[in-house]
């Protein structure tokens, strides 16, 4: 008989946890039974999301890049709810700049671009390595799992649009690390999963006009509308409890492939 897991009683680490995709899944693992960690900017909302969400909740202020705040939001799991069985990587940043504007005589800038790839590949890998070494001090069960990192990748990393090489190129890196890293973490009995979502109604498309988000919406073949936040939370907690899935990338879409 499969070994399948139950979010309930998991402890999880989320990135970006304090709006959009991330606070849904964690407010997700805390109505089916689990604990969660935001790990969000000290200028978010993730305080008083925790509180919203009671004893099982905690944020930790951080930046994914940096070593020192991410072993904090490790260790305040551990400290707070004993151990730490999932990681969700849904931090993230995005500019919107052609490589070059003839017409402006204006270049793609470097900054811009170095900063995208830094907080969304590097910000990623420094959230499953030090997440990584933290899982692997788990007692394993039966099938011999110690815990769970999933990734938000998007379906730019396939589908890269006008404007989107530094966003494209840093989520491509999130699905190309995510085979390597499930092989690396294997002998250790902690899987790597990464989602790429399509068109979300997240806080970044909720400032749209309603034309526009409309416009959007119609792309989708089925079913024709924005993602819901809840949905990218219901994918994080089946990839959790099941576990044979492992070092794959799912698009979770509704079968758009974006146009140029």
């Amino acid at each position: 008989m499969a070994n399948i897991r139950s979010v309930k009683g998991m402890v999880g680490l989320v990135t970006g946890g304090a709006s959009g995709l991330g606070r849904a899944t964690v407010e997700r693992l805390v109505k089916l039974g689990g604990s969660a960690v935001i790990l969000d900017l000290p200028s978010s909302d993730g305080q008083s999301v925790a509180q919203s969400l009671g004893d099982r909740c905690a944020f930790a202020p951080a930046d994914v890049t940096s070593e020192a705040d991410v072993n904090s939001a490790v260790s305040l799991a551990r400290e707070k709810f004993g151990r730490l069985d999932l990681a969700v990587n849904c931090a993230g940043i995005a500019v919107a700049i052609k490589t070059y504007n003839p017409k402006k005589d204006v270049v793609h800038n470097l900054e811009d671009f170095t900063r995208v790839i830094t907080v969304n590949i590097a910000g990623t890998f420094n959230v499953i390595r030090l997440a990584a070494r933290e899982m692997g001090t788990n007692e394993p069960d039966a099938d011999g799992h110690r815990g769970c990192i999933i990734n938000t990748a998007s379906v730019a990393a396939f589908d890269g649009q006008v404007g989107q090489a530094a966003y494209s190129a840093s989520k491509g890196g999130i699905v190309g690390m995510t085979l390597p890293v499930a092989r690396d973490l294997a002998p250790l009995g902690i899987r790597v999963v990464t989602i790429a979502p399509g068109l979300f109604s997240t806080p970044l498309l909720a400032g749209l006009p309603e034309k526009v988000r409309t416009f959007l919406a119609r792309q989708v073949p089925f079913p024709s509308r924005l993602g819901d936040p809840s949905e990218f939370a219901h994918l994080v907690t089946s990839l959790a409890e099941n576990p044979m899935i492992n070092g794959e990338v799912i698009r979770l879409d509704g079968a758009i492939r974006m146009q140029p």
